[in-house]
């Protein structure tokens, strides 16, 4: 339709190769709300990138793709903009199904929690102005 707001994914939004989703896994930043547990990571990109793992435990198909298109659609209009930057990775447990706005909160929660420990790394590591001196030479000749 002519008048239409573009409403897809892109590809170039999605977590799609097997080592982004590891670097997620293996970096444990993650948060857990019960139903979902998403893994972030920064991704060095201007734009945020969801990935989404659901299991053939959750349910069929039918459940599945229910799941995976609620969630797209919560990051989509809720938490895009304000995740640049981050690669969220979203496994699904098995529950019954939840309001989108509920999945778009969990979402911005685990992305403000992301950004804050990021923030308390950031201000707890060394800069060049407070360093620590290096210990002296005190001529060995190596």
């Amino acid at each position: 339709m002519a008048g239409r707001p573009d409403a897809r994914f892109p590809a170039a939004l999605r977590v799609k190769k097997g080592r982004d989703f590891d670097r997620a896994y293996a970096l444990r930043e993650r948060r857990d709300f019960g139903a979902l547990v998403i893994y972030g990571v920064p991704n060095e990109l201007p734009v945020a990138r969801l990935g989404l793992s659901v299991s053939r435990r959750v349910g069929g198909a039918v459940v599945r793709n229910r799941f995976k298109r609620l969630l797209r659609e919560a990051f989509r209009l809720h938490v895009q903009g304000a995740a640049a930057g981050l690669d969220l990775v979203v496994v699904v447990r098995p529950h019954a199904e939840r309001p989108l706005a509920e999945y778009a909160a969990r979402l911005q929660e685990a992305v403000d929690a992301f950004r804050a420990r990021a923030a308390k790394r950031a201000a707890a590591a060394p800069t060049a102005g407070n360093a620590p001196a290096s210990a002296p030479d005190h001529g060995t000749g190596s």
